[in-house]
């Protein structure tokens, strides 16, 4: 894992240690990396986005609120695209989907990929081309299906032989032949910095490659000539910053694929590598550039090719985190702040793990600033907090807060674009955050906060 050696630190310090803890010179610094690149600091010291100060924010649409940097999000896709400019990048929409992200992804020239029903629902009354839609999932419905079909989705990754059947028997109903990729489990997985080869296909997704399920489903594809097979999929992780995973997959899918061949007499025309591309949430974190990782995986393929005496497939991959995560940072108002005992300061907010559940779930490591203003005051180690029941609702375990914060400050939260709003829940009956999207000084609503209202309004006993 490249990492950086000094500054200011952040995470666990349960699991790092004391000694790793180094506070910063600057407690209202920036640091590099973490932030949406059109996040500024003012000379009052509150933080602005887009050039629209957060105070104004917060007035406007309140707290918390999940802030997206339209112009960053437009940037990212941009860098994906040029870096990848010979292979297909599909956003996954399950990092965060929502009718104003499908249709500026679509103005980017990005394709999409679903895994839901309500995925793509949005996805279709967006307006994003169905032809452009990959669909994802490991136990798609009948219901699912039919709507892709006869939406024309572009590609249908499918993941079982259940699913083989059903989407069989519904194109020859329909006299359609859809597109599909196989889904192969490959037997690697790869988390941040770290991929292990073997014993890793216990799980719910694709076809085992070892116990030879994946050439299995590929033969029957191409031996019942309906589904229309277009190559081979493989995803092995997810906040991977090392290409090594990558590597090994590939060319355990492409030494499949040229398997199919020696059978068939068939080589498949598209292989996607997947998603997984790691962020940067803490400044430990130093992740590759989408021109770095599209150059790994070129070379990895175009080697394996070689290797097999495969021509180089078209490729595709699926960065999802990478593309919409750093764009995003949430903002909250501080409520309590409560010292405890000289061990650390507490710092409670007024969302928590229904905004972000991925510190409780995941354990994950996210970095915090005061956003308000500037401050003059020393460090204080602080562990920032939600207002659920809940002992493990943490949104940011360590970090360095000036030690004047107080209740009515605005602290942002960095990195929260991706996995933040889907999979947030109304635990204790807290309304869900709106997301705000600022571009150019002006701030509108793309998807508005809930009210008590709209949960009373599902309670129909």
């Amino acid at each position: 894992m490249r990492a950086h050696e000094a500054g200011a630190l952040h995470g666990d310090i349960g699991s790092r240690g004391p000694a790793w803890l180094r506070a910063p010179a600057d407690v209202n610094a920036l640091l590099p990396g973490l932030w949406p690149r059109g996040v500024t600091r003012a000379a009052d010291g509150a933080l602005a986005v887009g050039g629209l100060g957060v105070r104004e924010i917060a007035a406007e649409f309140g707290t918390p609120a999940y802030v997206l940097d339209v112009a960053d999000l437009r940037s990212r896709c941009r860098d994906f695209r040029a870096a990848f400019a010979d292979a297909d990048v599909y956003y996954a929409g399950k990092a965060f989907l929502c009718r104003a992200v499908v249709r500026t992804i679509a103005e980017e020239g990005l394709f999409l990929d679903v895994c839901t029903g309500g995925e793509l629902a949005t996805a279709l009354s967006a307006g994003m081309p169905p032809e452009r839609i990959g669909f994802h999932g490991n136990n798609k419905s009948v219901a699912e299906l039919t709507r892709a079909l006869d939406a024309g989705v572009g590609r249908i990754i499918v993941d079982s032989f259940a699913e083989i059947d059903r989407l069989t028997a519904l194109a020859r109903e329909r006299g359609v032949r859809p597109g599909v990729l196989v889904r192969v489990t490959v037997g690697v997985e790869a988390h941040t910095h770290e991929f292990i080869a073997t014993a890793h296909e216990d799980q719910k997704f694709g076809f085992s490659l070892a116990g030879g399920a994946a050439a299995e489903a590929t033969l029957k594809i191409i031996d019942e000539g309906v589904l229309d097979l277009r190559g081979l999929h493989s995803h092995i992780g997810s906040q991977i910053f090392d290409a090594g995973g990558f590597e090994l997959s590939a060319r355990r899918v492409l030494g499949l694929q040229a398997r199919i061949r020696d059978a068939r007499g068939v080589e498949l025309p598209e292989l996607d590598l997947g998603g997984g591309f790691g962020i940067a949430y803490t400044s430990q974190d130093d992740p590759a550039t989408p021109r770095e990782l599209a150059g790994r995986l070129r070379k990895i393929v175009e080697a394996e090719c070689a290797s097999e005496r495969l021509a180089v497939p078209h490729l595709s991959v699926e960065p999802g985190r990478a593309i919409i995560g750093p764009a995003v940072f949430t903002l909250y108002e501080v409520g309590t702040v409560k010292d405890v005992d000289g061990i650390r300061t507490y710092v409670s907010v007024d969302g928590g793990m229904s905004d972000n559940v991925r510190t409780a779930l995941y354990d994950a490591s996210y970095s915090a600033t005061l956003a308000s203003r500037a401050s003059a005051e020393g460090p204080v180690l602080a562990r920032v907090v939600g207002k659920h029941c809940e002992s493990g609702d943490i949104v940011v375990k360590d970090e360095f807060l000036p030690a004047d914060v107080q209740p009515g400050d605005l602290v942002a939260v960095p990195g929260t674009g991706a996995y933040c709003r889907s999979m947030a829940s109304n635990y204790n009956h807290v309304p869900r955050p709106p997301v705000v999207a600022v571009e150019d000084g002006r701030a509108r609503l793309i998807v508005r906060r809930e009210t008590e209202e709209d949960l009373l309004a599902l309670d129909v006993g």
